[in-house]
């Protein structure tokens, strides 16, 4: 592989240079830092660059998120200390969701196979009630269906279904999960 070849050019971010470099540095300085621990103006920030965001969000510090343009975020969802939105691709997160802290949710990735290195990017859902469990990753293309949990440090390369609970690297489906 020769890396000086390289080249996104075809890749579209979703928003001009100037609207990225704006994000970037709002993004470091109140979302990815402890400096702004109220979600409300996270909220508003993110809602302001084209995210689109439902009622009760809660945002910790230290969260990353790539590009607001590219993100749905439901109701009543928490997003825990230090969690990564790598959306690349639009990432949709259903209402009542939880995605726990230092969880990454990953939407893109190079073609190993690829002398150019190429990236691809696919979307990711989280449907309705889904727990994302802490220092968890979930994969490029994934959809989890509702109600179900990925456990700590879980690694979900494949779609995951509805009520049940996943674990491990490389994720699978331990249980059913019945919530009372």
């Amino acid at each position: 592989m020769d890396l000086s070849k390289y080249d996104n050019s075809d890749f579209d971010p979703g928003a001009g240079r100037v609207k990225r470099l704006l994000w970037y540095y709002i993004n470091a300085m109140l979302f990815d830092s402890w400096v702004l621990p109220h979600s409300g103006v996270k909220c508003f920030l993110l809602r302001l660059f084209g995210a689109k965001i439902g009622n009760g969000v809660v945002i910790k510090p230290r969260v990353n998120i790539k590009y607001p343009w590219n993100l749905l975020v439901g109701n009543n969802v928490w997003l825990g200390e230090g969690c990564w939105i790598d959306n690349l691709a639009l990432i949709k997160i259903g209402s009542n969701v939880c995605v726990s802290q230092d969880a990454y949710l990953l939407t893109g990735n190079h073609d190993y196979k690829d002398n150019k290195f190429s990236l691809i990017v696919k979307e990711i859902h989280l449907e309705d009630g889904v727990w994302i469990g802490s220092k968890s990753i979930v994969c490029p293309g994934v959809r989890v269906g509702m109600n179900t949990v990925l456990s700590v440090g879980s690694v979900l390369r494949n779609n995951a279904e509805r009520d049940s609970v996943y674990q491990g690297n490389f994720a699978i489906r331990v249980k059913g999960r019945e919530i009372k």
